[in-house]
């Protein structure tokens, strides 16, 4: 089953305090971007897939428009952009989160941070992976946060909740 879903603002961050104190008609070109779509420059998909010994794993892709990047799922320093977070829900039937992992990320200088970091363009797929706790049917329920720049601006930090059926195991 694949789910998309809207994202919605999360946290402050240094970036977003910086924001308030543009003037005005600086932010002019950011509020038309953030109305491109229904989500932005990324949309996401989810879907999820039962496995051997109880293992459950969410994908979870992104599909970027050209010349936008989201940041990798570890960053080399703190100071700049906010990493890509996968965060599962706590609920019946798995045990939380165990395991997430990306595509390799192309490391290189940021002009918007003026540093190194890491990021991902293009649809690159994310997996969080999970054990579940009995056979039962359970709804899995989680969200991606992430931050999106392109090489002049960035636009704050979202976060896409996702919710996937996954089906009783059988036996």
């Amino acid at each position: 089953m694949v789910k998309m879903a809207r994202p919605s603002p999360v946290r402050a961050c240094y970036f977003c305090a910086s924001l308030q104190a543009m003037p005005f008609t600086a932010l002019i070109p950011l509020f038309l971007v953030l109305q491109a779509g229904p989500t932005g420059p990324a949309r996401w998909s989810f879907s999820v897939e039962a496995g051997a010994e109880g293992r459950v794993q969410v994908d979870l892709k992104a599909t970027l428009e050209p010349g936008w990047h989201l940041y990798a799922l570890h960053l080399p320093r703190e100071d700049g952009p906010l990493p890509t977070v996968i965060r599962l829900n706590p609920g019946k039937g798995h045990t939380g989160l165990l395991e997430v992992s990306g595509p390799e990320p192309v490391e290189e200088m940021d002009p918007n941070f003026a540093m190194l970091v890491r990021h991902h363009s293009g649809e690159p797929v994310f997996h969080a992976v999970t054990t579940r706790t009995s056979d039962a049917a359970f709804t899995l329920a989680g969200e991606v946060e992430y931050m999106l720049c392109n090489d002049r601006t960035c636009l704050p930090p979202v976060a896409v909740p996702f919710s996937l059926e996954v089906p009783s195991a059988s036996k």
